[in-house]
């Protein structure tokens, strides 16, 4: 009886009766999340019987790799029929073969991941410095639906039909620029774990228009200033941007994804690790609504300022730090009906607010980075990357180097 044999007693019965070096004796391991692509809604191609070859950077590195694949926005179960994870290869879309290491889920080598929910691979032993490339393979055994993809990868997927997983090369591969059901690689090494960092936000984060397989988005760009700190100092990166994505609308733009508010703890605050957030929205939920013709999704500056105390304040019940970063400049924007004076004095608005409303832990300001000084308006020339919203190359990269490092140690 536990009267009798008291909590101490019950703490010296439960160790004796646990085998020896049991599972339950060993201490858990401690995971990075080191990269990640946010999932959209299932507006991806319908795949059966199909082999996905896709590559990714890590930011952090390890001794251990797992997989987060992710059926969370589908609405049919995603069978995996195999799975592998390999260093690339020399050809474009192929693998190191010498290196390719299987996935299993629970020790299976296939898994039927049903709608809503993610599934982690087990961890496989594979060294892994910051910065390096893997890739992962998957055979898509049955028939989907719609797919479950990250819209704006700015990387090239590799598609055969068949189970091809251990192929190193591809015979006439269909190509695609979007994630398919992949959203997360997380590393873990003894007795450490490196803190790490989210940048949330829309296609300014996501890295439209970049380079293409090129790894220039303004976080990878991070990630690389942070791994020359050196050895010890790892931070893992991911990038949580969605291509217009907003704080507080979805629908109908389901490509754009759940809103901020909707996927904040999803693609954010559940990731290992997690010590810090860097925010980034909001110029969507200005220009959507005048663009789109939606509106009755019309919001005011403060209406935004409201989603953005939201994500704090659920952050910071965790314990992270939280950054906000300014909304950048978009006069003379090619999109019809995106920027209008209105929608510029929201902006201006919203940027005070984060600036000097003392919400966020810091602010990063690439609105400054970014400005044309003749006109705070328009983005400089050199980094617009044509259409007068997006950045190009070198406006990601200004982007990056302009964060202060010690924000994050």
């Amino acid at each position: 009886m536990i009267s009798r044999i008291g909590l101490r007693g019950l703490v010296v019965v439960a160790a004796l009766m646990a085998p020896q070096g049991s599972w339950a004796q060993q201490a858990a391991p401690s995971w990075t999340a080191s990269w990640g692509a946010s999932p959209v809604f299932d507006v991806g191609p319908e795949l059966s019987n199909t082999t996905v070859r896709q590559f990714v950077r890590l930011s952090a590195g390890g001794s251990q790799v797992r997989i987060r694949f992710s059926n969370e926005t589908g609405r049919a179960p995603l069978v995996i029929g195999a799975a592998s994870l390999a260093r690339p290869g020399n050809a474009a879309g192929s693998i190191d073969a010498g290196s390719a290491l299987p996935l299993t889920f629970a020790g299976q080598s296939t898994v039927s991941v049903p709608p809503g929910a993610p599934m982690l691979s087990d961890p496989v032993d594979l060294a892994v410095e910051p910065l390096a490339t893997l890739a992962v393979t998957m055979h898509v055994a049955r028939w989907t639906g719609p797919s479950v993809i990250h819209l704006d990868a700015v990387q090239t997927a590799y598609m055969v039909e068949g189970n091809h997983v251990s192929d190193a090369e591809f015979t006439t591969p269909k190509t695609a620029l979007q994630r398919f059901y992949l959203s997360g690689v997380e590393v873990s090494s003894p007795g450490r774990a490196a803190p790490t960092l989210v940048t949330f936000g829309d296609s300014i984060t996501d890295g439209y228009h970049s380079t293409v397989d090129a790894n220039r988005r303004w976080p990878d760009r991070l990630a690389e200033r942070l791994s020359q700190r050196g050895a010890g100092r790892d931070v893992g990166i991911v990038n949580a941007g969605i291509s217009g994505n907003r704080v507080l609308h979805d629908r109908p733009e389901e490509m754009f994804g759940p809103s901020a508010l909707a996927r904040l703890d999803r693609d954010a605050l559940a990731q290992p690790g997690l010590r810090w957030l860097v925010v980034m929205e909001g110029i969507n939920d200005i220009g959507h609504p005048t663009s789109a013709g939606l509106t009755e999704q019309a919001v005011s500056a403060d209406q935004i300022i409201a989603g953005h105390r939201q994500i704090i304040a659920r952050a910071k019940a965790k314990g992270i730090k939280v950054y906000g970063a300014t909304l950048t400049p978009f006069e003379g924007t090619i999109f019809p009906g995106y920027f209008t004076p209105e929608g510029e004095t929201k902006r201006q608005a919203v940027n005070v607010w984060i600036r000097t409303g003392g919400a966020y832990d810091a602010v990063i300001d690439f609105d400054a980075v970014l400005r044309d000084p003749a006109n705070p308006a328009r983005m400089k020339a050199e980094f617009d990357e044509g259409d007068h919203l997006h950045p190009n190359d070198a406006g990601y990269r200004a982007m990056a180097d302009s964060i202060d490092l010690a924000l994050f140690d």
